[in-house]
């Protein structure tokens, strides 16, 4: 897929107690702008990503207007426009 359009973005948490458990997952969608990264920009439900659309990798993301602490991740996993599940 080499657009994202509208992407399922989930942070995940390695802790000790739950290592890899998620803190919290989101919709989000291209803004059609570019974020301070460079890459494209994608929002929703509180989360704001930079994403580059050749990985899938998250150069820069903000959960409720903070950055992540140091120990937090990103991963993309993908929706099928269709039926709504996790592709």
């Amino acid at each position: 897929m080499a657009e994202l359009g509208s992407t399922s973005l989930s942070s995940f948490l390695s802790t000790t107690t739950e290592p890899g458990g998620p803190v919290r997952s989101a919709i989000v969608s291209a803004t059609g702008e570019t974020g301070a990264s460079g890459y494209p920009r994608y929002a929703g439900e509180g989360i704001v990503a930079d994403i580059d659309p050749a990985t899938h990798s998250v150069e820069a993301l903000l959960v409720d207007g903070a950055e992540l602490a140091y120990g937090l991740s990103a991963r993309i996993g993908e929706k099928n426009a269709e039926t709504g599940a996790d592709a």
